[in-house]
């Protein structure tokens, strides 16, 4: 059992999040062409309202992105990403005191998320796709997600081999940490990038070992909402993957993970509820 000075801090507007217990993160698509939830929210409107709705269910921050990142995905331009995200995360700003991320790795759309109002970078790449991100970060001093990708959204599952996956991910983590200490960032997150550059055994290989990502000394990040593993070991469709989805969150938030990244929030949310119901042995106050 980890003691209170094992747990790492994560800031957010303004304050910091306990992260003693597995926070939701919940996902929003403004793309056309996102895996799962691609064309539902492509207008301001719907998004902003998504949104809201996931803050009631229970999220804790709302991810946005306005590029797709699935494998086989292309790259958008940033000023189409820009003008897909800015206007959301201004409209659930304008309404809601939410956390707010931006799913990008382009520094132009992060600057311009920032000024929005978004309250961390959720960067696939690590920093490694623009440059300019990093200086942009560390202007910012805002968090920023750190995730492992072998490859690009464009070739990735295209065989994906490593010598070992938990050590090659580690080292890789060990060296962007580092990078981050020379440019000044701090405030960072690690995600392991189930199903970015990873066959079904390398991702269930990486789950098993959170408990050495945990150990980095930064909160972990897990996000296998509705992915291709939950349908490799169930051999269902994305439509249908909610229950395995819910099984391998209720796994990470035992095995190290901080945050979950989920579609589903308030089905994540009541497990988790009767997950530390049961753990604590009590009913908690409002169901009485």
């Amino acid at each position: 059992m980890a003691t209170t000075s094992d747990i790492p801090t994560l800031m957010l507007r303004g304050s910091l999040m306990d992260v003693s217990r597995c926070r939701i993160m919940g996902i929003l698509n403004v793309t056309p062409d996102s895996f799962s939830d691609g064309g539902r929210y492509t207008d301001t409107a719907s998004a902003v309202e998504r949104g809201l709705r996931m803050a009631e269910e229970g999220a804790d921050i709302i991810d946005i992105g306005g590029e797709s990142t699935r494998p086989g995905a292309q790259a958008v331009p940033a000023e189409k990403e820009i003008a897909r995200v800015v206007p959301v995360i201004a409209g659930i700003r304008s309404r809601s005191e939410i956390a707010v991320s931006v799913d990008t790795r382009k520094a132009d759309v992060a600057a311009a998320a920032i000024a929005a109002g978004a309250d961390m970078i959720n960067d696939i790449s690590a920093l490694r796709h623009d440059r300019a991100m990093a200086d942009v970060v560390a202007d910012s001093g805002l968090p920023v997600v750190l995730m492992h990708m072998q490859g690009t959204p464009e070739t990735m599952q295209m065989h994906p081999r490593y010598d070992d996956v938990v050590e090659d991910v580690l080292n890789f983590f060990c060296e962007r940490i580092a990078f981050c200490a020379d440019r000044g960032i701090s405030r960072i997150v690690i995600d392991p990038g189930i199903g970015f550059g990873k066959s079904p055994q390398h991702n269930i290989d990486l789950l098993r070992a959170l408990p050495r990502f945990a150990a980095l000394g930064h909160p972990l990040l897990v996000g296998v909402s509705r992915k291709s593993l939950i349908g490799a070991v169930t051999g269902l469709p994305v439509d249908r993957r909610l229950a395995g989805s819910l099984a391998a969150h209720l796994y990470v938030c035992r095995h190290g993970a901080h945050l979950v990244r989920v579609h589903d929030v308030e089905e994540t949310r009541s497990a988790f509820a009767v997950l530390y119901a049961l753990e604590r042995g009590e009913v908690p106050a409002h169901a009485l």
